[in-house]
């Protein structure tokens, strides 16, 4: 830990967790494609909340089935042309060859998109398990094969997928940080991570990163908590832990869904403080479609509307 990180730290327990902070961060934003006209105007209810705290982009989620492509472009399409934010489209691997893949970037690109969230993706799933991924006879085989094509066919910033607990499929934690090096190695800009609770978790991540020779920027993945349910089974498919205190601390709250945000918001505000006060300044928000606990914890982080600095902060 640096004397600067360490001051942050004494800082953060002698003081207001939140009291003042300079609004130094950066920040981005993960939707979905929405299903429904309700869906839609949720979301875009949700986009036209979050523009003005000048995110770095927002990404918009991608499946492997024709229909959930075809919205996540016109997702996409209508952030490009309707908001002041970036874009970035995410694109798997699966049950594509490399010309469709080719087909559906080179309609990013026309489209005004120059930022891509590589990942090989998973199979469609088969209730709550996954089927063993099989590339296409005359698709890419990994993520890494993705980002170098993607880079061989246009210059787009590139994103990928880092996992601070490991990846299910990874055999050890070594081979899961060798299959990321070879992801940045191929051309990706910087990894975002799979969300997670703790704070220890991914600072333990950071040094393993660090010690294995990579250098470019991991971001932490941020997801607030509404329903612990739904968490423990993303979680189960992704390999992220849920920590037993999150289950006490949601027991009871099934009925009072205010109280549920109120305790969401904490938690995932608690987080960021702690990651704030070990030097991190760039966080992706993973928002399920939903605006209001993102935007709270960006308020607490010091973030106001167009680039504004709460009045007093450190300059």
């Amino acid at each position: 830990m640096t004397i600067d990180e360490l001051h942050e730290a004494r800082r953060a327990a002698d003081e207001p967790l939140f009291a003042d902070l300079a609004g130094d961060a950066r920040i981005s934003f993960e939707f979905f494609p929405p299903k429904t006209e309700k869906m839609e105007a949720t979301l875009w209810d949700s986009v036209k909340m979050l523009e003005p705290l000048g995110p770095r982009f927002i990404s918009v989620t991608y499946g492997a089935g024709g229909s959930t492509r075809e919205r996540t472009h016109a997702t996409v399409r209508r952030i490009v042309q309707e908001t002041s934010v970036k874009a970035a489209a995410h694109l798997t691997c699966v049950d594509a060859s490399k010309g469709e893949i080719e087909e559906v970037i080179s309609d990013y690109w026309d489209a005004g998109v120059r930022h891509i969230v590589a990942l090989r993706g998973d199979p469609p799933r088969q209730g709550d398990t996954f089927e063993p991924f099989q590339a296409h006879p005359d698709g890419y085989a990994s993520a890494a094969e993705l980002v170098e094509g993607i880079k061989a066919f246009k210059p787009f910033e590139v994103s990928v997928a880092a996992y601070p607990e490991v990846h299910p499929e990874a055999e050890t934690a070594q081979s899961d940080l060798d299959n990321l090096k070879r992801k940045l190695d191929a051309g990706a800009n910087r990894a975002i991570t799979q969300f997670f609770f703790s704070a220890d978790n991914f600072f333990r991540f950071r040094d393993d990163v660090a010690a294995a020779g990579i250098d470019a920027e991991i971001v932490p993945g941020i997801l607030p908590v509404s329903n612990v349910a739904t968490t423990k089974r993303i979680a189960g498919m992704c390999g992220a832990s849920i920590p037993p205190w999150m289950d006490r601390l949601f027991d009871g709250l099934d009925a009072l869904p205010a109280a549920r945000q109120l305790i969401s918001a904490t938690v995932a505000a608690e987080l960021c403080r702690k990651l704030y006060a070990g030097g991190v300044r760039d966080f992706h928000f993973y928002t399920l479609n939903r605006a209001e606990l993102s935007y709270a914890i960006c308020h607490l982080l010091g973030i106001r509307p167009d680039g504004g600095m709460p009045e007093g902060a450190n300059q």
